[in-house]
């Protein structure tokens, strides 16, 4: 079988992280200046596509550099725009030299980086809300939204016709998507385990109860080592916070 994604990646111009090029192109995407950056298009065409080679051997693209951490740079949408229109792929993921890494979309690190109006542009221009290749799930962009608790970015998804899965729209408080999730398909005890502990780190105190009266794990010490009632404090709910607590919920610590 033909490894397209190698393909792609020679045939597009290979820039090392170090090079003069790849830090000037960087430098003007994340000053926002968004009419040097179309000059430099026009001078070198072949950069819109170009990926940038870090000494670990991980390429990106420019588009990943308008979305990456911490994100809302200066005239971001503008830069997606003018990137796309002179023939960048909307939907490249990172290829790393290591094959665990996440093939993660600039949508996915837009969503990472809750910078909604470099997602909006990003979905504008074609990307796709369903690409795989997130962190920790090998999920669509949701995923990341939802992992890094980026609940702006997660809800534009939504509003951008963005699928979820169960745990995720517990997260959500979709509980209208959590109820058909557990009626149309039962679930495992531990994917409504799951569920529920994302929908007490979102604070949607009524879709956990839903999961808890269908048999969620109380205190399962979860993701980062939490239980769901250290994730509900985090979320800054009180209300379910003293629910929780009065169904016997516990930290960590606090479990034998």
């Amino acid at each position: 079988m033909t490894d397209t994604s190698n393909q792609r990646y020679e045939e597009h111009l290979s820039i090392p992280a170090a090079d003069s090029r790849a830090v000037d192109v960087a430098s003007v995407i994340r000053s926002g200046d968004v009419e040097r950056l179309r000059l430099l298009l026009s001078e070198s065409p072949s950069m819109a596509a170009a990926r940038i080679v870090d000494g670990c051997g991980t390429s990106r693209t420019l588009l990943h550099v308008v979305a990456d951490w911490p994100g809302h740079f200066s005239n971001g949408a503008e830069t997606v725009t003018a990137l796309v229109a002179a023939g960048a792929d909307v939907n490249a993921a990172v290829i790393h030299a290591n094959p665990d890494g996440a093939p993660e979309t600039a949508l996915h690190w837009a969503a990472s980086s809750d910078d909604l109006a470099v997602l909006d542009a990003l979905v504008d221009g074609g990307a796709d809300l369903e690409a795989p290749g997130a962190v920790f799930t090998g999920g669509t962009p949701m995923s990341d939204a939802v992992v890094f608790a980026q609940w702006h970015a997660a809800r534009r998804l939504l509003e951008r016709g963005a699928r979820t899965t169960v745990w995720q729209a517990a997260a959500l408080g979709l509980l209208d998507r959590v109820t058909a999730f557990c009626e149309d398909s039962p679930l495992w005890s531990d994917e409504i385990t799951n569920a529920f502990w994302n929908a007490c780190r979102g604070g949607q105190q009524e879709t956990a109860a839903y999961l808890f009266d269908r048999g969620a794990g109380l205190n399962w010490i979860g993701h980062d080592g939490k239980t769901p009632l250290e994730v509900a404090r985090e979320s800054g709910d009180k209300d379910l916070v003293e629910w929780l607590s009065s169904q016997g919920a516990k930290t960590a610590e606090e479990l034998p």
